[in-house]
């Protein structure tokens, strides 16, 4: 990507939001490039041991070395994850159990945007397995160890695409490939149409999760693992290029010049995985919308509606089983 945007707001959300992370295990999903690997970086910094939850490619291994090279003193462990493989979530959790005893810090970062109307191996969309069933599935594994935590946090990453229309059961669904196909390339172009509310599900999805964490937490007297949400606004990442490429929008310099760069787009999950006001529920992202500092923002009521919670919650389990507490 030739576009170059400076970064303006993360040196302050380290200096204000970023605690000592030293004795702590993070595990950051889709930490290759983009948000999650800045997020990845600066937890590493902070002193945190980052576990890196990354498909097995030529560019996971970049991403390992790059992180290992910028921070000499850190703490990094690639393990494979393949959200698109509902038996590699698991066994990526199977792993990090039998390798450590306790989990600080999950965020769950990694997210496709608008691509093709196709299914996963395991029958679902592509977009909603990658974006909320996995994540759902490796916070319902790893709850042991997060319940083991003196402390914990799930941080979930949403995005603006969260406004719109509401959840729908459908897409929870074993009907990847049959929900609504690829769009004109005039919707595509314009963020319209059905690959645009594909994502759209998702990104609300992320916001449900972490309403329905809070509320099963709540229900359960769970009062040590708190879940947080953010959005990145519009940041210069790779989501912009494979969706591109897989002809679901125009990646125009002019458009992603109204946005921020990765390393602004990734504060609002690193304050909700460092804060140390950090609170069940709080929600983190720029309020202007497309870019700026990640405050407090007051959810839309209906991100936390019971009705949203429930599809989310049901579609979730339906697909990989009971979230046990």
């Amino acid at each position: 990507m030739s576009i170059s945007i400076e970064t303006v707001h993360l040196p302050e959300v380290i200096e204000k939001h970023g605690k000592d992370m030293s004795g702590k295990v993070a595990a950051v999903t889709g930490s290759t490039t983009g948000t999650g690997y800045v997020c990845a970086r600066e937890l590493g910094k902070k002193g945190a041991t980052v576990l890196l939850l990354n498909r097995q490619s030529e560019r996971s291994e970049k991403a390992l070395n790059d992180l290992q090279a910028s921070v000499p003193n850190g703490k990094f462990e690639a393990i494979p994850c393949d959200l698109q493989d509902f038996s590699s979530v698991r066994k990526a959790a199977e792993t990090i159990a039998s390798n450590y005893d306790h989990l600080d810090v999950l965020v769950n970062n990694a997210g496709v945007m608008a691509l093709k109307d196709e299914a996963t191996g395991d029958g679902y969309d592509v977009q909603m397995q990658t974006n909320v069933i996995s994540h759902f599935l490796l916070t319902k594994e790893l709850f042991p160890l997060l319940k083991a935590s003196s402390g914990a946090r799930v941080v979930n990453h949403s995005s603006m695409a969260r406004l719109g229309g509401p959840l729908s059961m459908e897409y929870f669904e074993k009907k990847g490939g049959n929900l609504g196909g690829d769009g004109t390339d005039e919707e595509n172009a314009s963020f319209r149409g059905p690959r645009w509310e594909r994502y759209h599900q998702t990104k609300l999805a992320n916001c449900a999760f972490t309403y329905g964490l809070k509320k099963k937490f709540e229900e359960n007297g769970i009062d040590n693992i708190i879940p947080l949400l953010a959005h990145p606004g519009l940041a210069l990442t790779n989501l912009q290029v494979t969706t591109a490429a897989d002809g679901g929008m125009d990646n125009s310099g002019d458009f992603m010049l109204q946005g921020q760069s990765a390393e602004d787009g990734a504060t609002g999950i690193i304050r909700a995985a460092m804060d140390p006001e950090a609170q069940s529920g709080y929600f983190y992202g720029p309020t202007a919308g497309w870019k700026g500092y990640p405050d407090l923002l007051e959810p839309e009521d209906f991100l936390y509606s019971d009705e949203t919670i429930d599809i989310n919650w049901n579609g979730c389990e339906a697909a990989v089983g009971k979230f046990e507490f």
